[in-house]
């Protein structure tokens, strides 16, 4: 019995849509993962062939699978209508490109520039001509160089003493390792050493002049290596006693500086006090000026005092002056016009002590008669 023709034709239709889906087939099959170091570019391959009877419009796309699988697919860059979209993942605007400009001659690859760290993950591409579809994942995995790799000394660099070098990178995707080598001198490390590759310290033990030198160490990852020096320098033990000794002489003399800086300046200090005061003294015992009222009766007193030790014969120069007149405050000074005779400034008590005998003298008018 023979197949009703309805049947017969739709059963010839799926065996030429399974042929032509096996036509598009990917070419690159070689590599499926990828270590790049970061700043690099990375060309992720995705060639494919065409048969004559995939005559649908060609699409192909790139997205990235994200670890989660509850999340969706990110479209990266899209070949689709004879035109190139490459605005849809901002993470690679500006740094992703088609590897061939027409992606029509079999080459739908992806070039990634100026790789970063945040660019590891899962890419897949897929490759669409009515009626076949084909698609590839590969694995990229951005790491960066070890870079900014420090090198220091730790402990004391004495003979005899335990002394630690250390190698640290700032940067750089693990698996770090480090290693130590020598440059001068012997260039092999000393035979006490003991090195720790992943901490990156080599340990030195009791240490001797020998172990001087520069020693070298390089941090090494997959993808790069960094490296640093430091120079060591293993020295006799330092003489404490004679430091602390020499800081206590060193103190002792700063401070009597000082103690002979403060006393110098206290003495300055008081000298100048002193001569405030004496100043001030000298100000407070000076007299006052003498009026002429007072100058006045100081010269009668004193002529008072001076005619009682007189003789009755020198009474003549006394009588002759007139008493009417008031002396003048320059009368003090010694008269230029009468050298002869000069009025005694010798107080009366100064006279009783010298003997003088106090006379009487009988006062008189002014026309000579004794009143």
């Amino acid at each position: 019995m023979e197949p009703p023709l309805p049947l017969l034709g739709v059963s010839l239709v799926l065996l030429c849509s399974a042929g032509l889906t096996r036509s598009l087939t990917i070419t690159s099959v070689d590599q499926s993962m990828f270590e790049k170091a970061q700043g690099e570019k990375v060309t992720l391959p995705c060639t494919f062939e065409l048969s004559e009877e995939d005559i649908g419009p060609l699409d192909i796309e790139w997205v990235l699978i994200p670890a989660d699988n509850q999340k969706k697919e990110e479209i990266i860059i899209m070949y689709a209508v004879d035109r190139v979209y490459n605005h849809y993942y901002a993470g690679l605007t500006g740094r992703m490109q088609f590897t061939n400009l027409d992606p029509r001659s079999g080459d739908g690859s992806l070039d990634i520039l100026n790789l970063k760290a945040s660019d590891t993950g899962t890419y897949q591409c897929k490759v669409k001509k009515a009626p076949g579809v084909q698609s590839k994942k590969m694995q990229l995995t951005v790491l960066v160089k070890p870079a900014r790799t420090k090198c220091s000394i730790e402990g004391s660099q004495e003979i005899g003493k335990d002394v630690t070098l250390k190698c640290v990178s700032q940067e750089g995707s693990p698996l770090l390792s480090y290693d130590w080598r020598r440059v001068s001198g012997t260039q092999n490390l000393p035979a006490t050493s003991v090195l720790n590759k992943n901490t990156g310290e080599l340990l030195l033990k009791n240490a001797s002049r020998e172990y001087s030198g520069t020693y070298n160490c390089v941090a090494t990852n997959r993808v790069g290596t960094d490296e640093c020096s430091v120079q060591l320098n293993v020295t006799p033990p330092v003489n404490t006693a004679g430091i602390i000794t020499g800081a206590i002489i060193g103190t002792l003399l700063g401070l009597s500086v000082l103690c002979s800086i403060i006393f110098c300046f206290c003495k300055k200090h008081r000298e100048k006090k002193y001569e405030k005061e004496v100043h001030h003294d000298i100000r407070e015992d000076v007299p006052p000026p003498k009026s002429r009222s007072s100058t006045a009766r100081s010269y009668i007193g004193s002529n008072r005092s001076s005619l009682g030790s007189m003789s009755p014969s020198n009474m003549e120069g006394y009588t002759k002056t007139p008493y009417s007149q008031v002396p003048s405050e320059d009368f003090e000074r010694a008269p230029a016009q009468n050298p002869a005779f000069a009025p005694s400034k010798v107080a009366a008590p100064n006279l009783s002590r010298m003997g003088a005998v106090p006379v009487m003298i009988p006062a008189q008018s002014k026309d000579g008669s004794i009143v």
